[in-house]
């Protein structure tokens, strides 16, 4: 005698088969509209994910590049002397805070903590980047950060979209449990107490 191999089903097997639209008497209403939602929200994650990442990133890009011109058009290098010795930072390669003053381009005098290496002594001149008012402020934006934010904005769209959809599906499903749940009550109140009179 041979033995048949049964087939294993899964938990998402048995779940999209639930899903699944067909004739079956046993399938109440909300199990229809359980699976309509799921298709729904599926339909709308593979066409506003592309639609919503090409929104993002056209409006980061627009956003990015009206901030990148105007850093580029305003921000300027101008020299800073330091009024202090640095501190020395040891081992490390990083730079240090240490005072200085620079003249703004309307010609204010402007001072303020700025990074220089390690060691520098009182009186050295070291270019740094000032707004259009004369304000420390560090490098303008170039042309490749611009890209990576309109990459990251393309990219975390999706993520974000596919976030709210999955919260959707869970708040719709719960509501549908509960309906379920409150179906099989009413049902089980017309029907128990035939049961429990015959026997």
């Amino acid at each position: 005698m041979t033995r048949h191999a049964v087939p294993r089903v899964t938990w998402h097997r048995r779940w999209l088969r639930g899903l699944w639209p067909d004739r079956n008497p046993l399938r109440r209403t909300a199990d229809r509209v359980e699976a309509a939602v799921v298709a729904g929200l599926l339909a709308a994650f593979v066409i506003g994910a592309p639609v919503a990442a090409l929104i993002a990133g056209h409006w980061s890009y627009a956003v990015a590049l009206r901030v990148e011109h105007a850093q580029q058009s305003t921000w300027r290098q101008v020299p800073a002397v330091l009024l202090a010795d640095a501190p020395d930072p040891g081992s490390s390669s990083y730079g240090v805070d240490a005072r200085a003053r620079w003249t703004a381009r309307n010609g204010t005098r402007r001072s303020g903590v700025i990074s220089v290496p390690g060691g520098a002594r009182a009186g050295r001149t070291v270019l740094i980047w000032v707004d259009a008012s004369g304000g420390l402020a560090g490098p303008p934006l170039r042309h490749a950060q611009v890209i990576g934010q309109v990459a990251t904005a393309a990219l975390l769209t999706p993520v974000g979209l596919g976030l709210l959809l999955v919260c959707a599906g869970v708040v719709a499903r719960s509501r549908l449990e509960r309906r379920r749940l409150a179906t099989w009550d009413a049902d089980w109140r017309i029907t128990g107490p035939q049961w429990t009179r015959l026997r």
